[in-house]
């Protein structure tokens, strides 16, 4: 399993949720932070719980759907000169749920794009090169199980286009050790998932972070947070470096 204690790990969507819950986790694992929200204000407690656990914590805002403001974060970013050597794409949207979806709006397709898919890989693209060089990354992109639903198209093809994009990524990267992969958390009880989800937010840890510890220099697999449920860290690590 790999030892990220001291390394720089930015998560988007921390402010609350699985991003919140990832980003409470990884502090307990000795890594500093770059928590990403829409705005600053939305991390300020939480960065501050951070702290006090002895790591250190430096926050960016960025509305993700705005393309020029994820060119704006990433420039920031580099500006903290700190090495970004593990990425946590957690941020996404589900834009709505159309019961008529022979009436889905083109909209639904552009915003969801944009959040979900051109954003991400924004920011897989900046970093990829620096931890290339560097000789040592990861990156956990968010995916999504939801199948057989025309009624979330935009969310279901941003999400199948992601998984796309990041396996073919994934095929560059061997013999690295620098690793991409995915994670699919499960409908969890989450404001995107909404209250009537069958999971937990906690139920989706370690597994939406196992794409970060594991160290068997395999990328482009997809890690259903759900199967490694309850498991100690180190336990999901093992079972998910057995998953080819």
């Amino acid at each position: 399993m790999t030892d990220l204690k001291g390394k720089w790990v930015f998560i988007t969507g921390a402010s609350r949720g699985l991003g919140k819950l990832a980003a409470e986790y990884m502090a307990d694992m000795g890594c500093n932070l770059i928590l990403h929200s829409r705005e600053l204000s939305h991390t300020i407690p939480l960065a501050e719980k951070l702290r006090a656990k002895g790591v250190l914590v430096l926050s960016v805002a960025a509305e993700l759907s705005d393309l020029n403001s994820v060119s704006k974060m990433l420039d920031e970013i580099d500006s903290f000169h700190v090495p970004v050597e593990v990425v946590l794409n957690n941020a996404g949207l589900q834009i709505a749920y159309r019961t008529d979806y022979y009436s889905t709006p083109v909209n639904d397709y552009e915003i969801s794009f944009r959040v979900n898919t051109i954003a991400p890989m924004m920011i897989c693209y900046h970093f990829l090169p620096m931890m290339e060089k560097s000789g040592f990354g990861r990156i956990v992109n968010t995916t999504s199980g939801i199948a057989l639903e025309p009624e979330q198209a935009g969310y279901s093809a941003s999400k199948a286009a992601l998984d796309k994009v990041t396996i073919d990524i994934a095929s560059k990267l061997k013999g690295s050790n620098v690793l991409i992969n995915l994670t699919d958390p499960g409908w969890c009880r989450t404001d995107l998932g909404g209250d009537k989800a069958p999971n937990s937010p906690e139920s989706a840890l370690p597994g939406i972070l196992v794409g970060a510890f594991v160290n068997d220099g395999v990328s482009g697999r997809i890690f259903p947070a759900q199967d490694f449920a309850g498991l100690r860290l180190e336990d999901a690590v093992r079972k998910a470096e057995c998953i080819q």
